[in-house]
């Protein structure tokens, strides 16, 4: 119809064709079909604009619960493996902490070994010497008490003996 109406708006210039009008009407029919068509692209194009941003909007709210939920797995997945870290650093700390004691006892053990093989005593050796040294200064000086309390005694029979024998030498030269 287009087609149609151009043609005869290209002859009524040129004046070959006479004004048809039907052939106006067709033109402006014409007009108001394209000014229709146009004005329903604009529509088209403020529906499009409009239900654009109210897509937009839902693409926005999308991507938030989207980046939540992403951040939440995120924060657990981190928690998971920090405690994992966690657990593994203790694991290896107590078996660490168990070879420390394990090279401390062996240690400990061969340091003795030699020592026993020089002649070098322990500690409990020395400190049950130490009990025996005791023990028998105690004994020594409760047998020294007793010496001197039976020397004292004994003495003391020997005085009377003396004064017995003199006694009985006087008596005797004085008897002569």
């Amino acid at each position: 119809m287009l087609k149609k109406a151009r043609e005869q708006a290209k002859a009524e210039a040129e004046g070959k064709a006479a004004p048809d009008p039907q052939g106006k009407d067709v033109a402006d029919s014409v007009l108001e079909s394209s000014r229709q068509i146009w004005l329903a692209g604009l529509g088209a194009f403020a529906r499009a604009q409009e239900g654009g941003r109210k897509v937009f909007e839902a693409l926005v709210q999308q991507g938030q619960a989207l980046e939540s939920r992403t951040k939440q797995a995120a924060g657990d997945t981190a928690n998971a493996a920090r405690e994992a870290a966690q657990a593994k650093a203790k694991e290896m700390q107590a078996k660490a902490g168990g070879t420390w004691d394990k090279l401390e006892q062996v240690f400990e053990e061969r340091v003795q070994r030699s020592l026993k093989r020089l002649g070098v005593l322990t500690r409990d050796e020395v400190a049950d010497l130490n009990q025996g040294v005791r023990d028998l200064a105690d004994q020594m000086r409760e047998l020294m008490a007793q010496q001197a309390a039976a020397g004292k005694g004994a003495e003391k029979k020997k005085a009377r003996k003396r004064a017995a024998k003199r006694a009985t030498r006087g008596s005797r030269a004085r008897r002569a």
